[in-house]
């Protein structure tokens, strides 16, 4: 099938929780000697759990190889070259069940860090990481997402720093490294700025650019010079997700002092319930903040974008905090609602039955992942 005929896929990040018992790593502590071979077996189990669902597009953990680049922990260092075999076939698997494999480093791989030991280690993260998709002998779709950083107080400098850690990063990094734009920092303008001085391929982030676009960017425009950045014959991706709309749950300590003066709420604070006077913690209720990821998808808000993106080809990594089910949701909602979208996705009238047992089988109950996202802005 070629590239342009193969129905658009859709993936979620790392955590399955459409299944108990599926692990996205080796989560042992280094004194057990945890290894990218133990993370392999359990990630193998997770690519069972994608064809068994018909899901083609994964996003791998950032601790697939635990403690691979701990400075001071040498003994794990040659894990991904020990790995090679496992790691030859695991992407053989991955190609065979046609799953579309990604890594995004944690918030604390920086290029543009002032300190340039940061710098220096965020390069040996991502070093790896690249090494192991090239390991897995995987081509140009699977990719190693970024951000530009922080601002450190001075945006522009902060952006020629990106640069200059982007030139430090060896061949096979760059080949690899795709940037997004964020939601409270760097735009889509500035993730633009810097493809057009690196070359760097964009990720073009539907969330985010809501957040953040203060140069009053057209969205279509905008997602077709991303999707331009990536080369003929490579499929781009996007994200998508929904903002979380639900009251934030903060739990706060009530002090002795509180107590005793029996003021265990303040003036205009909205509790989840009443606050008896002895109380030790409340639950205070606060709006939402816009950066933060909702557990599912709006159907009817990816819909309308899907629609405003008619003839553009991208594949969807959907950030929902809900992971696997929040597609297993979606999936049904599509066709219900958006058939035209849903075909898109190669989902059709003939998949209703078998998309309406995964359904019925989340009303038996699972859990949303309350850490935050590592492409959530401020909590």
């Amino acid at each position: 099938m070629t590239d342009a005929a193969r129905p658009l896929r859709l993936g979620f990040p790392v955590k399955v929780m459409g299944k108990p018992g599926l692990k996205s790593n080796d989560t042992r502590r280094w004194q057990k000697g945890p290894h990218l071979k133990c993370s392999l077996e359990e990630v193998d189990r997770v690519l069972d759990h994608l064809k068994a669902h018909d899901l083609n597009m994964y996003r791998l953990s950032s601790d697939l190889a635990p403690y691979a680049t701990h400075p001071n922990m040498p003994q794990f260092h040659r894990m991904v070259a020990e790995s090679d075999a496992e790691l030859r076939a695991f992407g053989a698997k991955a190609r065979e069940y046609d799953v579309r494999l990604s890594f995004h480093p944690s918030q604390y791989v920086l290029l543009n860090s002032p300190d340039s030991d940061l710098t220096a280690k965020s390069i040996w993260d991502l070093s790896s990481q690249a090494e192991m998709l090239d390991r897995m002998e995987l081509d140009d779709e699977a990719v190693m997402v970024t951000h530009v950083g922080g601002v450190y107080g001075d945006h522009e400098a902060s952006r020629a720093r990106w640069i200059e850690g982007w030139n430090a990063c060896p061949e096979h990094v760059r080949r690899r490294l795709v940037l997004e734009n964020d939601d409270i920092r760097f735009s889509a303008a500035d993730a633009l700025w810097l493809h057009e001085r690196t070359g760097v391929r964009l990720i073009f982030d539907y969330q985010h650019f809501w957040c953040l676009n203060p140069e009053g960017l057209d969205m279509r425009a905008t997602l077709k010079r991303f999707l331009g950045t990536w080369p003929d014959g490579v499929r781009p991706k996007i994200h998508f997700s929904s903002p979380r709309t639900e009251m934030r749950e903060i739990k706060q300590k009530v002090t002795a002092k509180d107590r005793a003066s029996g003021k265990v709420t303040k003036k205009g604070e909205v509790t989840k319930a009443p606050v008896k006077a002895n109380a030790r913690v409340k639950t205070v209720l606060r709006p939402p903040i816009w950066t933060g990821h909702a557990d599912f998808t709006n159907p009817f808000e990816f819909a309308t974008f899907m629609r405003m993106a008619e003839g553009l080809v991208f594949d969807v990594m959907m950030e929902g905090k809900a992971k696997d089910v929040s597609l297993l949701k979606l999936r049904p909602d599509l066709l219900r609602f958006a058939p035209d979208v849903a075909a898109r996705f190669g989902i059709f009238a003939e998949d209703a039955e078998g998309l309406a047992r995964d359904e019925a089988a989340l009303e038996q109950g699972v859990s949303a992942d309350e850490e935050p996202d590592v492409d959530e802005g401020v909590q």
